[in-house]
């Protein structure tokens, strides 16, 4: 039998081209046949990009945003109902979250974290202070310093805040599943501008 030529692109795969000389009609046969799977292979992930391309519409954008909007609502639904039993809004909350993960943090620290002016965060601060929910210890190396800490009183209160959001935020990791989750995170993290990617990498080391 002739020796026939065959050119297989392995150009899909990122791979030079490659002549093969066939003899075998058996080869032949089975080549085809994988080159059949191949296009439909190449065909299928063309359409998969086509659908997913869908999702950077203005349409599909404008549903994200509101998605996260109403998310949002849903995550601070729970706190916000015992916050207001104390009388303290989002920014205390917020306030007392970060002092719990990064005890002994400066008030210049949080207010890069918190990313609010420096009276915004004294009048917060003032108010959990009076309430016994923080302490401000001087620096020891730098007495200009305030290191903030939460009291046993402010644990507590950081612990059912913190306890209603993981509820929520467990339930529906457990329902989307572990890929959905990781792509959650990716989506979260690339949101953030470096700054604050710098800062919550910093906080992960620091235990969140």
């Amino acid at each position: 039998m002739p020796s026939v030529d065959i050119k297989v692109h392995k150009k899909l795969f990122d791979l030079p081209f490659d002549t093969w000389n066939v003899n075998n009609t058996d080869i032949k046969w089975k080549y085809r046949i994988l080159e059949r799977q191949v296009m439909k292979s190449t065909s299928s992930a063309e359409n998969w990009l086509g659908e997913n391309l869908l999702y950077l519409t203005d349409a599909q954008l404008r549903q994200g945003t509101e998605a996260m909007f109403f998310a949002y609502r849903g995550f601070t639904t729970d706190p916000d109902k015992i916050l207001e039993e104390f009388g303290y809004g989002r920014a205390h909350h917020r306030a007392i979250h970060f002092i719990q993960v990064s005890p002994g943090s400066t008030v210049n620290k949080l207010l890069s974290i918190l990313g609010i002016t420096k009276q915004s965060l004294n009048r917060v601060l003032r108010t959990l202070i009076a309430d016994g929910l923080v302490e401000s210890h001087v620096g020891q190396e730098d007495r200009r310093e305030r290191h903030l800490f939460l009291t046993e009183i402010g644990v507590t209160l950081e612990k059912q805040l913190s306890t209603a959001q993981h509820k929520r935020m467990r339930d529906a990791f457990r329902k989307a599943g572990p890929d959905a989750v990781a792509g959650f995170r990716k989506v979260l993290e690339s949101m953030m501008d470096q700054k604050m990617q710098d800062i919550f990498k910093e906080l992960r080391r620091d235990g969140l």
